[in-house]
């Protein structure tokens, strides 16, 4: 077995964030860069809903700091997650179609919140039909309500020898790292990426408060309402 990295070395990495491109957050992508570097985290993945431009416009900027994801509702309604993306994977894609696009670009398969019914996720059903193709199980998601929630992800990845994630699921600012993994460094390749994670550990294991998700229903409600003036 290869010697752990030493603690110096190693990354706190939020694998699940969304800026004011996605339909349920008002984050400034400025302000996400400065809450993630004053709480600790070394990377972050920007994972806006069916929106990719804000991620390559931020991982130009800093491309040291930023992943480029991008979390896409596919057909049949549950979420999955792409990381290491270069194009927009349009919504309502296929499920196994959505997986193959982002595998084809040299991405990561990456489940969100796969036991989460309230918030899209795949369940067994979906999660063993796609199994050869997903890299990575998020088996620590901030917003999830409930432990057993993530506990469930936890146990179909170990179950099937999957990788471990873990994410704030941030839609404000505050919630920017209550969730990651520490992790070797590790270049912007889905190789070198999936090689450091089999050395990663879940960490920063808080959850949201659920008045969180009430801020992410004014956001809602504030883009869907016209300005006044």
């Amino acid at each position: 077995m290869a010697e752990a990295a030493p603690a110096s070395s190693r990354l706190r990495v939020d694998l699940h964030s969304h800026t004011r491109h996605s339909f349920d957050c008002l984050s400034d992508p400025d302000e996400i860069l400065r809450v993630a570097s004053a709480c600790g985290i070394d990377r972050l993945a920007i994972t806006d809903h069916n929106q990719i431009g804000t991620a390559l416009a931020l991982h130009a900027a800093a491309p040291g700091r930023i992943i480029v994801g991008e979390e896409v509702k596919t057909r049949e309604g549950f979420d999955v997650i792409g990381l290491f993306i270069r194009e927009l994977i349009p919504k309502r894609t296929p499920a196994r179609e959505t997986c193959e696009r982002i595998r084809a670009q040299g991405g990561v398969v990456y489940i969100p919140h796969p036991f989460d019914v309230a918030r899209s996720g795949a369940g067994d059903k979906h999660l063993d039909a796609l199994a050869d193709l997903i890299d990575v199980v998020e088996v620590h998601n901030s917003r999830c309500l409930t432990e057993s929630v993530n506990a469930r992800a936890r146990s179909w990845a170990d179950a099937r020898g999957k990788l471990h994630g873990a994410g704030s699921d941030a839609h404000t600012l505050a919630e920017i790292g209550s969730g990651y993994v520490v992790m070797p460094a590790f270049e912007c390749s889905r190789e070198s990426f999936l090689a450091a994670l089999a050395d990663g550990t879940v960490a920063g294991c808080s959850r949201s408060s659920p008045l969180y998700r009430l801020v992410s229903t004014y956001a809602k409600l504030r883009k869907r309402l016209p300005l006044p003036g």
